[in-house]
Protein backbone atom coordinates (compact mmCIF):
# COMPACT_ATOMS: atom_id res chain seq x y z
CA UNK A 1 0.00 0.00 0.00
CA UNK A 2 0.99 3.85 -0.52
CA UNK A 3 2.32 5.84 2.35
CA UNK A 4 0.32 9.54 3.05
CA UNK A 5 2.08 11.76 4.57
CA UNK A 6 2.28 15.64 5.43
CA UNK A 7 4.35 17.95 3.14
CA UNK A 8 5.14 21.34 2.53
CA UNK A 9 5.32 22.24 -1.17
CA UNK A 10 4.50 24.87 -4.12
CA UNK A 11 1.78 24.25 -6.27
CA UNK A 12 2.73 26.24 -9.15
CA UNK A 13 6.02 27.98 -9.91
CA UNK A 14 6.58 31.05 -7.44
CA UNK A 15 3.73 30.01 -5.17
CA UNK A 16 3.92 30.10 -1.25
CA UNK A 17 4.87 26.71 -0.15
CA UNK A 18 1.70 25.32 1.79
CA UNK A 19 1.07 22.17 3.65
CA UNK A 20 -0.73 19.20 2.22
CA UNK A 21 -0.80 15.42 1.82
CA UNK A 22 1.85 13.25 -0.42
CA UNK A 23 1.91 9.64 -1.45
CA UNK A 24 4.67 7.87 -0.83
CA UNK A 25 5.31 4.15 -2.33
CA UNK A 26 5.34 0.94 -1.24
CA UNK A 27 8.45 -0.03 0.65
CA UNK A 28 10.08 -2.74 -2.36
CA UNK A 29 12.43 -5.18 -1.44
CA UNK A 30 15.27 -3.07 -1.59
CA UNK A 31 13.62 0.45 -0.30
CA UNK A 32 14.10 1.89 3.15
CA UNK A 33 11.41 3.85 4.86
CA UNK A 34 12.60 7.03 6.66
CA UNK A 35 11.34 8.94 9.49
CA UNK A 36 12.46 12.45 8.54
CA UNK A 37 14.09 14.72 11.52
CA UNK A 38 15.43 17.04 9.67
CA UNK A 39 15.84 18.73 6.22
CA UNK A 40 17.83 21.59 4.87
CA UNK A 41 17.03 24.95 3.11
CA UNK A 42 19.41 24.95 -0.02
CA UNK A 43 19.19 27.80 -2.31
CA UNK A 44 18.87 25.27 -5.15
CA UNK A 45 15.62 24.19 -3.61
CA UNK A 46 14.20 27.85 -3.65
CA UNK A 47 15.00 28.62 -7.46
CA UNK A 48 13.99 25.27 -8.37
CA UNK A 49 10.64 25.92 -6.66
CA UNK A 50 9.87 29.19 -9.10
CA UNK A 51 11.49 27.62 -11.76
CA UNK A 52 13.88 29.77 -12.33
CA UNK A 53 16.40 26.66 -13.57
CA UNK A 54 13.81 25.95 -16.58
CA UNK A 55 10.43 23.81 -16.61
CA UNK A 56 9.58 22.46 -13.32
CA UNK A 57 7.28 19.16 -12.32
CA UNK A 58 4.38 20.77 -9.61
CA UNK A 59 2.98 20.39 -7.41
CA UNK A 60 6.89 20.31 -5.98
CA UNK A 61 7.84 19.21 -2.61
CA UNK A 62 11.56 20.61 -2.26
CA UNK A 63 14.45 19.11 0.07
CA UNK A 64 17.55 16.98 -0.61
CA UNK A 65 18.88 17.60 2.57
CA UNK A 66 17.64 15.04 4.29
CA UNK A 67 18.18 12.92 7.58
CA UNK A 68 16.22 10.96 9.98
CA UNK A 69 15.19 7.64 11.16
CA UNK A 70 14.78 4.01 9.59
CA UNK A 71 11.58 2.73 10.31
CA UNK A 72 11.21 -0.07 7.58
CA UNK A 73 13.21 -1.96 5.07
CA UNK A 74 12.74 -4.44 2.49
CA UNK A 75 13.16 -7.93 2.71
CA UNK A 76 16.24 -7.49 0.36
CA UNK A 77 18.13 -4.70 2.30
CA UNK A 78 21.58 -5.36 3.60
CA UNK A 79 23.25 -1.74 4.10
CA UNK A 80 20.97 -0.72 6.55
CA UNK A 81 18.41 -1.65 9.12
CA UNK A 82 15.60 0.23 11.52
CA UNK A 83 16.60 2.57 13.96
CA UNK A 84 19.93 3.25 12.02
CA UNK A 85 20.73 7.30 11.31
CA UNK A 86 20.86 7.96 8.32
CA UNK A 87 20.92 10.70 4.90
CA UNK A 88 19.26 11.11 1.65
CA UNK A 89 21.02 13.82 -0.95
CA UNK A 90 20.19 15.31 -4.40
CA UNK A 91 19.52 12.22 -5.86
CA UNK A 92 17.12 8.93 -5.33
CA UNK A 93 18.33 6.50 -8.27
CA UNK A 94 20.27 6.09 -11.61
CA UNK A 95 20.96 3.63 -13.99
CA UNK A 96 23.89 2.46 -11.57
CA UNK A 97 25.07 0.16 -14.97
CA UNK A 98 27.18 3.11 -17.23
CA UNK A 99 30.85 3.87 -17.03
CA UNK A 100 30.04 7.10 -14.11
CA UNK A 101 27.62 4.76 -11.96
CA UNK A 102 30.17 1.74 -11.95
CA UNK A 103 32.81 4.83 -10.82
CA UNK A 104 30.70 5.71 -7.90
CA UNK A 105 30.07 8.99 -10.51
CA UNK A 106 25.95 8.57 -9.80
CA UNK A 107 25.73 12.24 -10.11
CA UNK A 108 27.14 12.12 -13.95
CA UNK A 109 24.73 9.17 -14.67
CA UNK A 110 25.01 8.68 -18.67
CA UNK A 111 22.05 6.32 -18.67
CA UNK A 112 19.90 8.77 -18.82
CA UNK A 113 21.18 11.05 -16.09
CA UNK A 114 20.49 10.67 -12.02
CA UNK A 115 17.00 10.55 -10.70
CA UNK A 116 16.95 13.86 -8.50
CA UNK A 117 15.37 13.48 -5.15
CA UNK A 118 12.58 16.39 -6.26
CA UNK A 119 11.19 18.00 -9.43
CA UNK A 120 11.60 14.81 -11.20
CA UNK A 121 10.08 11.70 -12.24
CA UNK A 122 11.12 8.30 -11.14
CA UNK A 123 11.53 5.03 -12.73
CA UNK A 124 7.99 4.41 -11.94
CA UNK A 125 6.95 7.63 -13.70
CA UNK A 126 6.12 9.34 -11.02
CA UNK A 127 7.03 12.61 -9.41
CA UNK A 128 9.62 12.65 -7.36
CA UNK A 129 9.37 14.42 -3.73
CA UNK A 130 11.45 15.86 -1.68
CA UNK A 131 12.26 15.78 2.23
CA UNK A 132 9.76 18.75 2.98
CA UNK A 133 7.85 15.67 4.18
CA UNK A 134 7.49 13.61 7.67
CA UNK A 135 8.85 10.29 5.25
CA UNK A 136 10.70 8.86 2.34
CA UNK A 137 11.13 5.69 0.83
CA UNK A 138 14.31 5.53 -0.98
CA UNK A 139 16.30 2.35 -2.33
CA UNK A 140 18.94 1.06 -0.04
CA UNK A 141 21.70 2.44 -2.70
CA UNK A 142 21.14 6.18 -2.00
CA UNK A 143 20.81 6.02 1.59
CA UNK A 144 23.86 7.04 3.55
CA UNK A 145 24.53 6.45 7.25
CA UNK A 146 24.82 9.16 9.60
CA UNK A 147 28.30 9.31 11.69
CA UNK A 148 27.34 9.15 15.93
CA UNK A 149 29.57 12.17 16.33
CA UNK A 150 27.29 14.42 14.24
CA UNK A 151 23.84 15.56 15.23
CA UNK A 152 20.97 15.07 12.95
CA UNK A 153 20.12 18.84 12.84
CA UNK A 154 23.48 19.82 11.92
CA UNK A 155 24.40 16.73 9.82
CA UNK A 156 21.41 17.48 7.02
CA UNK A 157 23.13 20.13 5.07
CA UNK A 158 26.02 18.57 4.47
CA UNK A 159 23.76 15.99 2.13
CA UNK A 160 24.02 19.00 -0.48
CA UNK A 161 26.09 21.93 0.64
CA UNK A 162 28.98 19.31 2.51
CA UNK A 163 29.52 17.36 -0.57
CA UNK A 164 29.03 20.09 -2.96
CA UNK A 165 31.95 21.68 -1.92
CA UNK A 166 33.52 18.37 -0.42
CA UNK A 167 34.32 16.85 -4.04
CA UNK A 168 35.61 20.03 -6.11
CA UNK A 169 38.01 20.09 -2.77
CA UNK A 170 39.34 16.34 -2.87
CA UNK A 171 38.86 16.73 -7.00
CA UNK A 172 41.38 19.71 -7.47
CA UNK A 173 43.88 18.09 -4.48
CA UNK A 174 43.20 21.20 -1.89
CA UNK A 175 45.53 20.32 1.08
CA UNK A 176 49.02 21.22 2.66
CA UNK A 177 50.87 23.55 0.47
CA UNK A 178 48.00 24.72 -1.55
CA UNK A 179 46.15 28.01 -1.62
CA UNK A 180 42.29 27.77 -1.70
CA UNK A 181 40.07 30.74 -2.06
CA UNK A 182 36.15 30.68 -1.58
CA UNK A 183 34.47 32.84 -3.22
CA UNK A 184 31.12 33.99 -0.80
CA UNK A 185 30.46 32.83 2.85
CA UNK A 186 26.79 31.29 2.54
CA UNK A 187 25.71 28.41 3.04
CA UNK A 188 27.84 26.15 0.70
CA UNK A 189 31.10 29.33 1.22
CA UNK A 190 31.16 28.33 4.79
CA UNK A 191 31.46 24.75 4.53
CA UNK A 192 33.39 24.95 1.69
CA UNK A 193 35.89 27.29 4.62
CA UNK A 194 35.81 24.38 7.01
CA UNK A 195 36.42 21.65 4.67
CA UNK A 196 39.20 23.31 2.85
CA UNK A 197 40.82 24.14 6.35
CA UNK A 198 40.70 20.33 7.46
CA UNK A 199 42.18 19.18 4.51
CA UNK A 200 44.92 21.18 5.82
CA UNK A 201 44.93 23.84 2.78
CA UNK A 202 45.66 27.97 3.07
CA UNK A 203 42.33 29.15 2.52
CA UNK A 204 40.69 32.93 1.86
CA UNK A 205 37.28 34.17 1.80
CA UNK A 206 36.66 36.23 -1.06
CA UNK A 207 33.25 38.15 0.23
CA UNK A 208 31.82 41.11 -0.86
CA UNK A 209 32.14 43.04 2.36
CA UNK A 210 34.59 42.48 5.55
CA UNK A 211 30.94 41.98 7.36
CA UNK A 212 31.26 38.46 7.82
CA UNK A 213 34.65 38.78 8.62
CA UNK A 214 35.41 37.05 12.18
CA UNK A 215 33.11 34.41 11.34
CA UNK A 216 35.41 33.37 8.23
CA UNK A 217 38.20 33.62 11.02
CA UNK A 218 36.19 31.71 13.00
CA UNK A 219 35.48 28.90 10.46
CA UNK A 220 39.05 28.70 9.86
CA UNK A 221 40.03 31.05 6.73
CA UNK A 222 43.62 32.20 7.14
CA UNK A 223 42.31 35.57 5.19
CA UNK A 224 39.69 37.17 4.47
CA UNK A 225 39.39 39.94 1.47
CA UNK A 226 36.91 42.22 0.23
CA UNK A 227 35.66 41.87 -3.51
CA UNK A 228 34.00 45.23 -3.71
CA UNK A 229 37.71 46.65 -3.21
CA UNK A 230 39.42 46.76 -6.32
CA UNK A 231 42.94 46.70 -4.50
CA UNK A 232 41.82 43.14 -3.46
CA UNK A 233 42.30 41.76 -6.93
CA UNK A 234 45.75 43.54 -7.13
CA UNK A 235 47.05 42.42 -3.68
CA UNK A 236 46.07 38.70 -4.75
CA UNK A 237 46.87 38.07 -8.37
CA UNK A 238 48.41 35.04 -9.30
CA UNK A 239 47.79 33.55 -5.65
CA UNK A 240 45.58 30.69 -5.57
CA UNK A 241 45.61 26.87 -7.10
CA UNK A 242 41.73 26.50 -6.83
CA UNK A 243 39.06 28.97 -6.30
CA UNK A 244 35.60 27.49 -5.45
CA UNK A 245 33.43 29.85 -6.20
CA UNK A 246 29.62 29.18 -4.19
CA UNK A 247 27.69 32.12 -5.27
CA UNK A 248 24.72 32.00 -7.53
CA UNK A 249 25.21 35.42 -9.41
CA UNK A 250 27.39 36.45 -12.62
CA UNK A 251 30.76 37.77 -11.96
CA UNK A 252 33.51 39.56 -13.50
CA UNK A 253 35.37 36.27 -14.25
CA UNK A 254 38.41 37.86 -15.59
CA UNK A 255 39.12 39.63 -12.27
CA UNK A 256 38.85 36.13 -10.63
CA UNK A 257 41.08 34.18 -13.15
CA UNK A 258 43.96 36.61 -12.77
CA UNK A 259 44.23 35.33 -8.75
CA UNK A 260 45.38 32.27 -10.19
CA UNK A 261 48.46 30.45 -9.91
CA UNK A 262 50.35 28.49 -13.06
CA UNK A 263 48.06 25.92 -13.85
CA UNK A 264 45.37 26.91 -11.03
CA UNK A 265 41.44 26.28 -11.34
CA UNK A 266 38.68 28.34 -10.92
CA UNK A 267 36.05 25.83 -10.12
CA UNK A 268 31.58 26.46 -10.04
CA UNK A 269 29.07 25.44 -7.67
CA UNK A 270 26.91 28.03 -7.86
CA UNK A 271 24.34 28.11 -10.55
CA UNK A 272 23.03 31.57 -11.33
CA UNK A 273 19.87 31.48 -13.49
CA UNK A 274 21.00 34.02 -16.16
CA UNK A 275 23.63 33.13 -18.61
CA UNK A 276 27.21 34.26 -18.10
CA UNK A 277 29.74 35.72 -20.22
CA UNK A 278 33.63 34.30 -20.14
CA UNK A 279 36.60 35.95 -22.32
CA UNK A 280 38.42 33.17 -23.45
CA UNK A 281 41.83 35.75 -23.68
CA UNK A 282 41.31 36.36 -19.37
CA UNK A 283 42.05 32.19 -19.27
CA UNK A 284 44.67 31.98 -21.65
CA UNK A 285 47.71 32.52 -20.25
CA UNK A 286 49.26 30.51 -17.38
CA UNK A 287 47.11 27.74 -18.07
CA UNK A 288 44.61 28.11 -15.70
CA UNK A 289 41.74 26.71 -16.37
CA UNK A 290 37.19 27.17 -15.30
CA UNK A 291 35.61 24.05 -14.84
CA UNK A 292 32.80 22.87 -12.61
CA UNK A 293 31.44 20.37 -9.82
CA UNK A 294 28.09 18.63 -9.42
CA UNK A 295 27.44 17.18 -5.47
CA UNK A 296 29.63 13.95 -5.43
CA UNK A 297 28.69 10.31 -5.46
CA UNK A 298 27.21 8.28 -2.78
CA UNK A 299 30.64 6.59 -1.76
CA UNK A 300 32.32 10.14 -1.61
CA UNK A 301 29.09 11.63 0.09
CA UNK A 302 30.04 8.99 2.60
CA UNK A 303 33.65 9.42 3.02
CA UNK A 304 32.58 13.00 3.32
CA UNK A 305 30.00 12.78 6.64
CA UNK A 306 33.16 10.27 8.24
CA UNK A 307 35.48 13.25 7.24
CA UNK A 308 33.07 15.48 8.87
CA UNK A 309 32.42 13.46 11.87
CA UNK A 310 36.16 12.73 12.62
CA UNK A 311 37.53 16.40 12.34
CA UNK A 312 34.14 17.95 14.17
CA UNK A 313 33.08 19.89 10.93
CA UNK A 314 29.27 20.59 10.86
CA UNK A 315 27.06 23.15 9.54
CA UNK A 316 25.94 26.28 11.42
CA UNK A 317 22.23 26.28 11.21
CA UNK A 318 18.87 27.90 12.38
CA UNK A 319 15.91 25.84 13.17
CA UNK A 320 12.68 26.49 12.04
CA UNK A 321 9.53 25.34 11.99
CA UNK A 322 7.77 24.19 9.17
CA UNK A 323 5.42 27.15 8.55
CA UNK A 324 8.31 29.46 8.44
CA UNK A 325 9.66 27.89 4.76
CA UNK A 326 8.00 30.68 3.27
CA UNK A 327 9.97 33.18 5.21
CA UNK A 328 13.27 31.56 5.38
CA UNK A 329 13.23 31.67 1.58
CA UNK A 330 12.93 35.57 1.78
CA UNK A 331 15.48 35.75 4.12
CA UNK A 332 17.63 32.84 2.17
CA UNK A 333 17.19 35.53 -0.91
CA UNK A 334 18.30 38.65 1.50
CA UNK A 335 21.17 36.60 2.70
CA UNK A 336 19.70 36.71 6.49
CA UNK A 337 20.69 33.42 7.48
CA UNK A 338 24.08 32.06 8.86
CA UNK A 339 24.15 29.82 7.19
CA UNK A 340 21.34 27.33 6.77
CA UNK A 341 18.16 27.32 7.90
CA UNK A 342 17.00 23.41 8.82
CA UNK A 343 13.10 22.68 9.10
CA UNK A 344 12.12 20.47 12.05
CA UNK A 345 10.07 18.59 10.37
CA UNK A 346 8.08 17.24 13.82
CA UNK A 347 6.45 20.72 12.81
CA UNK A 348 5.03 19.66 10.07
Amino acid sequence: MTITVAAYAAPAAGAPLERTTIERRPVGEHDVLIDIAFVGICHSDIHQARAGWGAAVFPMVPGHEITGVVSEVGTGVTAHAVGDRVGVGCMVDSCRACDNCQAGLEQYCTGGGPVWTYNAIGKDGQPTYGGYSQQVVVDQHFVVRIPDALALDVAAPLLCAGITTYSPLRHWNAGPGRRVAVVGLGGLGHMGVQLAHALGAEVTVLSQSLRKKDDGLRLGADDYHATADPATFEQLKGRFDLIINTVSAPLDFAAYFALLRTDGAMVNVGLPEEPVQITLQSLNGNRRSMSSSGIGGIAETQEMLDFCAEHGVASEIELIRADQVNEAYERVLASDVRYRFVIDTATI
